[in-house]
């Protein structure tokens, strides 16, 4: 059976990228860490990693077996995390990764409400976008994630999706500038998003008949909007970052059949724990609340 510690050098050398990195995220002194990676090389019969000039770096079957091992790990203090959670919700830890506009929105009211109502229980959250809220949660990093998804979109493999909202597009144009369509503003400057928005919005662009010639990019709802107010581009953002922070020098216009789903992603079958399952009591009726009536 492979050793656990073991396991757990090979993924901090895989997330730190050398040897004396690992020894330092670990506390380890480096000899004991080349010992321990020369022990797991010889328990699978595998190379796991090749001298690179001054460096290493993972083979194949040192990348398969680092990217397993991270899951084993997590999947290992997710149970202890279980376990101190077992006779309810008198004790344990809730971990929760979420992109930014819900972090901006829903989630802090349910963070509050979860807190009050479970005082004792170690609430954390970190902002990440679906791609690496997946990552977090497959490694056991976090026991849920809250993730978007565009229309079409397979969702990861062996992973459950508990729905929350479809979320609306929106077209954002400075106040002068005419047109409630993508097509009516093809001849201007864009601003994009994340690479999966970006990719949106193109597709959106092309149903209409153009390409969108995207100047500015970034991922600040806040930044973006400002872009926009200042009359150098035009956009898409979704309802919630509009809700986190809605410029008043910006014209919005909802994007009909424009939407995307925003889950709760979640590993393994139900009956979840008891604290992520409470956690998404809470998510739902934040949403709820925070919704216009």
């Amino acid at each position: 059976m492979l050793d656990v510690t073991r396991l757990t050098v090979l993924v901090a050398v895989a997330r730190h990228g050398s040897v004396t990195a690992a020894a330092r995220a670990l506390h380890y002194a480096q000899p004991s860490v080349s010992h321990h990676l020369a022990r797991l090389e010889a328990e699978t019969g595998s190379v796991l990693l090749q001298k690179v000039g001054r460096g290493v770096r993972l083979t194949d079957a040192g990348r398969l077996l680092a990217d397993r091992a991270e899951e084993i790990l997590g999947r290992l203090a997710a149970a202890e995390a279980e376990l101190a959670a077992h006779t309810g919700l008198r004790s344990g830890r809730v971990r929760l990764a979420a992109f930014p506009s819900a972090l901006g929105t829903f989630v802090p009211v349910a963070a509050a409400t979860f807190a009050r109502a479970h005082p004792e229980v170690d609430l954390r959250f970190t902002e990440a976008e679906p791609p690496e809220a997946v990552r977090l949660l497959r490694s056991g990093e976090v026991e849920a994630a809250v993730v978007f998804a565009f229309p079409g979109e397979p969702g990861p493999d062996g992973l459950r999706h508990e729905h929350l909202l479809d979320e609306e597009t929106n077209l954002i144009v400075p106040p002068g500038w005419d047109g409630d369509r993508l097509a009516d503003h093809q001849d201007r400057p864009w601003i994009g998003g994340c690479e999966r928005c970006q990719g949106r919005l193109r597709s959106a662009c092309a149903a209409e008949g153009f390409t969108p010639d995207i100047r500015f990019t970034t991922d600040d709802y806040v930044a973006v909007q400002a872009l926009v107010a200042a009359g150098l581009g035009a956009t898409t953002l979704p309802a919630l970052a509009l809700a986190a922070h809605r410029h008043p020098r910006v014209r919005v216009v909802p994007l009909p059949d424009a939407s995307r789903r925003i889950s709760v992603a979640l590993a393994g079958a139900p009956p979840d724990p008891p604290g992520t399952a409470a956690l998404l009591t809470h998510l739902r009726a934040a949403i709820r609340s925070t919704q216009p009536a």
